[in-house]
C-alpha cells in the first residue's frame, strides 16, 4: 500500500488531539505530526522555534504551509512529513485553515482529509473542562473556522464525522477504514453541516 497520511481539520474542542490518541492506540503507525511553533501559549505537541527559523524554511522551500493564530507562528515543513513518511509512520496533521489542508496535499502520499465538527455549545464545554485559558479566543477560532468552511464550502473531504454525535475511537475506526479503502475526497453538504 501506498504511504497515506491524515489531515484533521476542525474548530477548537471538535477532538483532533482525542482521535489521533485513539488513531495511535488502534494502529502504532499513526503519529502526530508536530508543527514548528514560534510563540507563546500551549508547548506540548509542538517543535519550538523561533520566526527566523521558520523564515528559513520557507526560502528554502521547506514549508508546505505557515500561518499565525494565538498571537503565534506554525509551520508544517516537508522535512518532518518525510521523516515520518519514510520510518512508516502515518502522518496526522492538525488544520484549521482550510488552504492549509490544501496545501499539505502538495506533498504526495494518500491523503485523507477528514473534516471534524461540533457545535459552539459542544466546543465551550470541552474547552472549560480541559482547562483552556483562552476561551474567548478559541470561541472566536470556532466561529472563524465555521466561515473558513462556508468560503470553501465545495472543498472536498474524505470524511465528514460530527464528534458529538460518535466517540473518538468509532471516530478513529472510520478514519483508518476510508485509509485502507483509498476512499477519494468529495464535496460534502457543509452548509446543512454548520447550519
Amino acid at each position: 500500500m501506498n504511504p497515506s497520511a491524515v489531515v484533521l481539520y476542525g474548530p477548537p474542542g471538535s477532538g483532533k488531539d482525542t482521535i489521533t490518541a485513539e488513531l495511535s492506540a488502534l494502529r502504532p503507525e499513526f503519529a502526530l505530526f508536530q508543527r514548528l511553533k514560534a510563540g507563546p501559549g500551549r508547548t506540548t505537541g509542538y517543535r519550538l522555534t523561533t520566526p527566523e527559523h521558520i523564515e528559513k524554511l520557507v526560502q528554502a522551500g521547506e514549508v508546505l504551509y505557515r500561518n499565525s493564530r494565538y498571537d503565534a507562528e506554525y509551520a508544517i515543513d516537508r522535512g518532518e512529513v518525510s521523516a515520518l513518511v519514510d520510518s512508516g509512520r502515518i502522518p496526522v496533521l492538525h488544520m484549521g485553515q482550510v488552504v492549509g489542508a490544501r496545501a499539505v496535499a502538495e506533498f504526495p502520499v494518500n491523503w485523507v482529509r477528514v473534516l471534524l465538527w461540533c457545535p459552539e455549545d459542544v466546543t465551550r464545554q470541552r474547552c472549560q473542562g480541559r482547562g483552556d485559558k483562552d476561551l474567548d479566543a478559541r470561541l472566536k477560532v470556532w466561529h472563524e473556522t465555521r466561515q473558513d468552511l462556508l468560503e470553501h464550502a465545495t472543498e472536498p473531504w474524505s470524511l465528514v464525522i460530527r464528534t458529538d454525535d460518535v466517540s473518538a475511537a468509532q471516530a478513529a475506526r472510520a478514519i483508518d477504514t476510508a485509509r485502507l479503502a483509498g476512499v477519494p475526497a468529495a464535496v460534502r453538504d457543509i452548509r446543512g453541516l454548520v447550519g
